[in-house]
């Protein structure tokens, strides 16, 4: 009797489907979004954001355009297309606008800044790097450590304790004011002459430059420790340590040299 072979083991049933919980859907961007009054958020991410008031932000703000009114606190980065405000932009994170950063007040920025193009009026204090791919308007006071540009005018007063690179440099200090090393195609740097009234009170305005290296460079009222450029103008007031290149003009009141800065001894003024 020929033997059975034995049937073949069933397959194993399957179990249970595992429960699969559906990822959340993303938060949407919203198109248009109006805050005003007194007002504390976590977020902003919308594609046009006006703001009036008193805001506060903890988090993040990403927009396409941000248009601010009032005092507006922002605790982590801006990231935006345009970037409008009036009145005080306090950002603790990163300020990136890729087009205009437009502003007239205080703008306070924990990180660094990078804009398109800039127009400043009022105070610009900056604790990174600023950078401006295009032209960079100031009218008023601005603080950075480093500041890459197009092209820089400026009327008032700066602080820039590093490197001021661009194409073109100009600035109009009316009051007290210092930069490390100026690097341009073209640079003017001009501080405001005492009128007699100041100079007899021995009051001036001080502006004081570290390095200059550029092709053509034009300096008035202003101290400058060491020039580099092919053709130097030297202005009213304005002192020049050490240079290489050629002073093309000069004015009679100019000067060239080592020069002792220390405070005159009390009751008697230089």
């Amino acid at each position: 009797m020929a033997a059975t072979s034995p049937a073949p083991a069933a397959p194993p049933s399957p179990g249970p489907a595992p429960s699969v919980t559906p990822a959340p859907a993303a938060h949407p961007r919203l198109g248009e979004l109006h805050d005003s009054g007194t007002v504390r958020k976590e977020s902003v991410d919308a594609d046009r954001w006006v703001a009036t008031g008193l805001v506060k932000v903890t988090g993040d703000t990403h927009v396409g355009e941000g248009h601010l009114d009032g005092t507006i606190s922002l605790g982590g980065q801006l990231a935006a297309t345009t970037v409008r405000f009036r009145g005080t932009l306090d950002v603790g994170g990163a300020l990136n606008a890729s087009g205009p950063l437009v502003g007239s007040g205080l703008l306070r920025a924990g990180s660094t800044v990078h804009a398109g193009s800039a127009d400043l009026k009022g105070t610009a204090r900056v604790a990174g790097a600023l950078t401006v791919d295009r032209d960079l308007l100031v009218r008023g006071n601005l603080t950075a450590p480093s500041l890459t540009v197009g092209t820089l005018d400026l009327e008032g007063e700066a602080h820039v304790e590093g490197d001021v690179t661009g194409l073109s440099v100009q600035a109009r200090l009316t009051d007290n004011s210092a930069f490390g090393a100026v690097r341009a195609r073209t640079v003017s740097l001009r501080g405001k002459l005492p009128n007699l009234v100041e100079k007899v009170l021995g009051r001036r305005v001080t502006v004081t430059v570290e390095r200059v290296e550029s092709d053509e460079a034009e300096f008035e009222g202003v101290d400058v420790d060491f020039v580099r450029a092919p053709r130097i103008t030297l202005g009213r007031d304005a002192h020049v340590t050490e240079y290489e290149g050629t002073i093309v003009e000069r004015h009679p009141s100019s000067r060239v040299g080592f020069e002792s800065r220390s405070p005159p001894p009390h009751g008697l003024r230089r």
